[in-house]
This record gives C-alpha cells, structure tokens and sequence, in this order.
C-alpha cells in the first residue's frame, strides 16, 4: 500500500516535517513502513514526491488507513495538529433522484447510495490529478475513471460510475446472482457466478460485481455524455468470498473485505461531486440523492475504568492525558462517573476495530509509546500444576532412544488411502478428514508405520545407514460416532541399513529391553507387510505390548526392522515403588554353557529350558555368544550362556554348583539337546 506524502501533508493543518521523520512517525504509531521512494511524476508540472510503502497486514483491522485521511488523521492526532477533512458534505444535494435503488438482502448491502450528472465530458485528467495517481500506483483512464480512484485512495471509499444511457430502466437492483447468470467484466473476463455472488444489476441484468469489478457493457467510453456514481457498503465476509471463489482480487475488493464505515458512501460522493466539478467542466447533477439504507445504529459508548487503565497498562497515567490522546484520535470522551470515562468510538473505527475497553488500552498505549513502560513481572502468586506422569514418562522414552543414537522424526496425523493398503488397513476403518489439506492427506492415522515407511523410503535414497523414531498418537475411530476417537500413544523406531539385517533386529531389541527391563518376544503369524521370518511378538509382564518385525522386502529396498510399541499400555505396566534389596552377602559362582541347536530354532527357548533347570539358586542367565560354522555340522549353531548361582545364607561350594550344572545337562539331553562341553 502507497502513500503520498504530499497527499499527506495538504491533509494535515501546517505539517511540515521531512518524509523520514514522517515515515518513522507512522511505523512507531501506525504500521510497519517497508521504506520510502522518491517520485518525479511524469506529468509535467508535477511537484516531487516521496512515496511511503506500508505493508498491509500490518493495517488490515484499520479500514480507514487504506486511504489517505486516515492516515493523515493518524499523523494529526502523532504531531498534535488539525486534522482538514477534505469533504463537504453540504455538496450533496437534497431532492428526489431519478435513480431508484432496491436492495435485496441488507445483510449483504447494508447501504448503497447513487448520484445522476449529465453533460459529461470524457476526456483525460488534469496533470496534478494522473500524477497523484501515478505516484501511488493507479494508471490513470478518463477524468471520470480518475475521480472514483482519487476518491478510493483518499478516504477508502470505492466507487464506480455507470454510462447511465447502457443501463436498462430506472432502478438500479443490489441482489445475489442468479443461477448460470454470467458477466463480462472490465477486464475483458467473462466470470460464471453463482448464487453466492452479489450484484449490481438493471432491469435486463447484472452490470458489475458488488465490491469487485464493474462491468464492461455498461463502462464509461469516450461517447458517455450521462453517468450513475454508485458509492456502496459491502457486507465484508461476502467480498472476500467472491474474491477468492473468482480469483480476482481488486483494490476495491481489498478495502471493502476490511469492513467500511456505511457513512463514508455518502462523504465519497460529496468529494466526488467536487472533483467532477473540477476536473470536468460544465458536468450538472441531476436531481438530488438516491440512497438506501438499514439503519445505522451508533456503536455503544465504551466504559473505561482508570483505575483498571493503569493497571492493564502498567504505566501511571493522568485523566487528562488519557482525555487528550483520545480526543486528538477523535473519540468522543465524558465523564460517566468518578474515575471512569465513556468513549464514544468514531464511525470509520467501529466497525471491526475499537469495540471493548481492551482495545482502547492499545490505542492510548501506543500514543504514550510502549517503549516509555518499564517492564516488570505481574505480582501474581504462582502456583505449580501437579506433574503429569505420563508425560514425564514418553520424555524418558524420548531420551532413552536419543541417548542410543536414533533421530526423532515428526509425521502427519493424516494419511493417503493408498499409504493406508500398504499395511492392510481398510480405509473406511479410519476417520475421514471432512476438508483435507489435499487428497494424500484424508485419513487420521491408525497406525505410526506409515508414516515411518515413508520416512525409511525418503531417507534411504541418500542414506546407507540410519535410525529413526516417532511418538505419537494412534487415532482409532470408535463404533458410537458420538464419542470421540480413542487416542493412543505408540512409539515406532526403525533401523536402516544395506547388510543381513541381523543387526538392526537386535538393536531395537535392545531398545525394547531398555524400556522395558525382562522383556520377552514370542513367535506370532507374520503380518502381510513383515518379514515371513523375522517377525515377533514383544510381551511384558504377561501381556502383548508390541511386535519387532523386519519389513517385506517388497516394501523398501535394502533392510529396515521396526519396533513398534503401544506406551500407553507399557506406562501402565510400569512396576510400583522399587523396594530395597540388601546387597549379596556371600560370593557367588558362574559357569558357561552351550547348547547345539538349529539354525532357525528360538534361542529364548533354550533360555528359558536353562534357567527352568538351575533351580532356585540361579541369580542370573546371560546370554553371551552364538556360533555357526566348523566343527559344527551345516544347518546347526552354538548358542552359550553364563549361569550365575548363589544362596542368601552361605557360599555355596564347588560340588554343589557341580551338581546344578551336571543336573542341567542331563535335563537338557533328555529333552534333544546336545551341549558342546
């Protein structure tokens, strides 16, 4: 958005400051100024300018500052000087009109007003009113053309003007589009509407958009001797809809989705009626005002303690001061009681600007200036919330795989449907998203695997070698609809690599038993997407927690196992208080044992034969080493592990630790073992 700061200046009683200082005046106070450019003007005769840019977000709650006497006004109320409003009202003539309006939905039109001249001359503008144009931007047209743009620019009221001997009768019809209803608008563009577009329309049908574009049958030409000067208010949701649903977005468009004061449709057409006056000479109004309105309510004077102003604030601030800064803002302010003010906000920032006390603490807080607040802590007592525990736990969970060297990565919660088969989920099992990001992403994901896939499947393109982990939440619809979903907390970690594979199963594994000490993995059927034989079930204290499989082949190029773990379940199988164990008294005695077994034959199972066997005064088994090759026979492995004994009351001696040893032996020949002693 373009500002002059010669347009400023003749609006501002006696301003005279350099742009610069103006400039940093309106990025203090105002908006956030992207800078200042010089402009010579390319008509002759043309004074120099410089030209403020502002960025227009910072303005958007604020209609009036997209024109000029807003920010002049804002400029008058900073530098403490009068504020010369450039329209005359009493222009405006009284009388019937020759036009008639008929609106269908003030909702959608709250105010439309419309003047009729005749002994129009089309010609261009003068020099000083193509460069003001120019400097900001606006190409200039026609005399005519120019006028509604000046006047757009300089108090934010678009405006539009009709060659009245196109339009098809006397009343000019503000409704919503029919349907399959078309327009062929100025910019040579035929737009299809429907019934959500407002229009402005003849007898024979629609002649422009309602706050977009006008149309081209009925434009102003060279030929245009009569003219109907709308000047309207437009319901600001309905704009923007139209604009984004067309894709045409117009600088009358932009103002009017910013919600315009309905009183400024008739100040437009008063600055108007004096610009044609002097830009077209010999122009004569016919009749007097046609204008159609619902009725415009004043806003409710806000009430704004003082007390309440210094605390929010948090600067001492005297009544009159807080008088001076709104007046000069051109607020109306009164004493309602002892220590309390009633403001009376101002048409052009009432309708989505300044409506509660809060609001007015911005407006004093930033005339005073933020930086003069010195900054201290609220004198509230805090108080600590209780710890969540859970919580705490899937940050130990989060640290525990860190610590082992795995990356942690962040997936969507939605998923493709085809993401959805490749783990044999159904789609219509999941919830559907009812306005999805895009057509990949229309699910709510049951399961974390999809997502990690898709990240082994990114990764593995420039990675031999990696790891990687998700926590998140499993989101599994339930049978009452009216219910909301259960949300469950999974942990899912991959391994990467080129080689067998072995080592990645036994990495996570290791994991798996840093999360859950004692942990056990079972044989189960293998899942359609899983290895055919490295897959597992993982169970802790008796109940199936999770699975550590290896991906099918099918699925990724190289090897990739996956742990995947519901911690919901594992935080409620946490064991309680730990109770105090005495340290050993008495030493105690190892030995090694290796059992023969086949090559695809469970090593848990021997593990658990042995420990079964040691009998009570087994301390610990530890699995060591596995071996395949010479001297054994092919298809055959050695798996060892060490045995630790000892007794609460006494060391126990060497034949009885012979004896535990023996008798493991001879239990483990009778069930087909063969041990390597």
């Amino acid at each position: 958005m373009k500002f002059s700061y010669n347009w400023i200046r003749e609006l501002v009683d006696g301003l005279d400051i350099d742009p610069k200082h103006l400039e940093q005046l309106i990025t203090i106070k105002t908006a956030e100024c992207e800078g200042i450019e010089p402009f010579e003007g390319s008509q002759p005769g043309c004074a120099p300018d410089s030209i403020i840019e502002i960025d227009n977000k910072s303005i958007t709650h604020r209609p009036d500052l997209w024109g000029h006497a807003g920010m002049a006004r804002e400029v008058a109320a900073i530098t403490r000087r009068p504020f010369l409003d450039p329209v005359r009202v009493d222009l405006v003539p009284a009388g019937p009109s020759p036009a008639r309006i008929s609106i269908e939905d003030f909702e959608l039109c709250p105010r439309y007003s419309a003047l009729v001249f005749e002994n129009i001359s089309v010609q261009p503008s003068p020099a000083w009113l193509q460069c003001r144009l120019e400097a900001i931007g606006l190409n200039p047209i026609n005399n005519i053309v120019d006028v509604t743009n000046y006047v757009m620019a300089e108090i934010a009221q678009p405006m539009h003007a009709f060659d009245a001997d196109k339009l098809h009768g006397d009343t000019i019809f503000v409704r919503r589009a029919r349907a399959g209803e078309c327009l062929t608008a100025l910019n040579e563009e035929r737009y299809e509407l429907s019934t959500g577009n407002l229009v402005i329309a003849d007898a024979k049908g629609a002649i422009a958009l309602g706050g977009v574009i006008g149309g081209l049958e009925s434009a102003i030409s060279d030929a245009t001797k009569r003219i109907v000067l709308e000047s309207a208010n437009f319901q600001a949701v309905g704009i923007r809809r139209t604009s984004a649903e067309l894709k045409l977005r117009t600088d009358a468009s932009m103002r009017f989705e910013k919600s315009q004061d309905p009183a400024n449709t008739v100040r437009g057409l008063a600055r108007a009626i004096e610009l044609l006056n002097e830009v077209c000479p010999g122009i004569r109004l016919v009749g007097g005002l046609a204008d159609q309105a619902r009725e415009i309510v004043p806003p409710p004077a806000v009430l704004l303690p003082l007390d309440w102003l210094v605390r929010k604030l948090g600067l001492a601030i005297s009544e009159e001061e807080v008088r001076d800064i709104l007046e000069r803002l051109q607020f109306g302010v009164e004493t309602s009681s002892p220590g309390v003010l009633s403001v009376t906000v101002p048409g052009w920032r009432s309708t989505r600007d300044i409506s509660i006390k809060d609001d007015l603490v911005e407006e004093i807080g930033r005339m005073v200036g933020y930086d003069t607040i010195t900054p201290s802590a609220p004198m509230v007592t805090a108080t600590v919330p209780p710890a969540n525990e859970e919580r705490l736990f899937h940050h130990r969970v989060r640290e525990m795989a860190a610590a082992q060297g795995y990356t942690e990565v962040y997936n969507y919660s939605f998923i493709s449907e085809d993401m959805a088969r490749a783990f044999h989920l159904e789609p219509h099992a999941h919830l559907e998203i009812a306005n999805p990001i895009n057509s990949d992403q229309r699910l709510m994901r049951c399961s974390l695997l999809p997502g990690i896939w898709k990240n082994i499947e990114e990764n593995s393109r420039n990675y031999d070698s990696f790891r990687l982990f998700e926590i998140g939440l499993e989101i599994h619809k339930r049978e009452d609809a009216v219910r909301l979903p259960d949300e469950i907390p999974h942990l899912a970690a991959a391994v990467y690599g080129r080689g067998d594979g072995v080592d990645g199963l036994f990495e996570l594994k290791r994991l798996a038993e840093c999360l859950m000490p004692g942990a056990v993995v079972a044989r189960c059927e293998p899942r359609p997407y899983e290895h055919p034989h490295r897959s597992v079930a993982l169970r802790w204290h008796g109940s199936a927690v999770g699975r550590l499989f290896e991906l099918h082949p099918t699925m990724v190029a190289g090897r990739a196992a996956i742990l995947d773990v519901n911690l919901q379940l594992v935080y409620k199988l946490q064991p309680g208080t730990a109770m105090y164990k005495p340290i050993r008294r008495f030493p105690s005695s190892a030995f090694d044992l290796s059992v023969i077994i086949g090559l695809r034959d469970e090593v848990g199972r021997v593990g658990e034969l042995l420990a079964q066997f040691a009998g009570p005064n087994l301390e610990a088994l530890e699995f060591v080493r596995q071996y395949s090759g010479p001297p054994l026979a092919a298809g055959q492995k050695s798996v060892s592990y060490r045995m630790t004994l000892a007794a609460a009351d006494r060391t126990l001696s060497a034949s009885e630790v012979s004896a535990v040893r023996n008798g493991i032996i001879e239990a483990m020949r009778a069930k087909g073992y063969d041990l390597r002693i």
